[in-house]
């Protein structure tokens, strides 16, 4: 699969290859609910976000690679809160500064939330600094377990799994479009854009 399929999600269909709604059906009827990877993947990349989706970890670290180099940015600072990433990707510590020098941050993320193509975060990935704390362009690493429905699973989960200590800053990642006059859509004001990639990991 080459770079271009995988930067926008272009996987082998795995379907019958049925469409959503059959053609013979009354235009009333209401059209079958797309399965929750293709209703991420339609409301991710209508929010302007961009995403790499990688069979195993060679392919993994290989669009990691492609995303440093196609931004030019092997050489830059960059702001990694996870230790694990920072060994995973193999990011010097000379390399990893604070939040306001960095060009990029790579985190992980708690869930990605089909039904508005967000990704939900946490004091777990991102401390307690704010979305506007953080650099403009973002690397994140999920995986395909990790795909939910709604934010309210999402949040169900998170007390589920830290009943002793739920996390905090709990926030969600959604707009990633600028207009091309350099400004943020208004529909999305108060949230602030940020330039993102997503590497989706397949594990289920």
């Amino acid at each position: 699969m080459n770079f271009l399929k995988r930067l926008f999600g272009i996987t082998e269909s795995k379907d019958t290859g049925k469409p959503n709604k059959d053609p013979d059906l009354s235009k009333f009827t209401p059209e079958q609910k797309l399965p929750i990877d293709e209703m991420f993947t339609k409301n991710f990349t209508k929010n302007g976000g961009k995403f790499l989706y990688c069979e195993d970890e060679n392919e993994l670290q290989q669009s990691y690679q492609e995303i440093l180099k196609e931004n030019d940015w092997i050489e830059d600072e960059v702001y990694c809160y996870s230790k694990s990433l920072q060994k995973r990707f193999k990011i010097a510590d000379s390399m990893i500064e604070n939040s306001k020098n960095a060009t990029c941050f790579i985190s992980t993320c708690e869930y990605l939330i089909a039904n508005t193509g967000a990704l939900l975060v946490t004091s777990n990935q991102i401390g307690e600094k704010k979305l506007n704390e953080l650099p403009y362009n973002f690397i994140i690493l999920a995986t395909t377990s990790q795909l939910l429905e709604t934010i309210g699973e999402g949040l169900q989960l998170i007390k589920q799994k830290n009943k002793k200590r739920i996390p905090s800053n709990i926030t969600t990642l959604k707009n990633f479009k600028v207009e091309k006059n350099g400004q943020e859509d208004f529909m999305t004001y108060g949230s602030p854009c940020k330039n993102l990639y997503l590497l989706l990991l397949e594990d289920l």
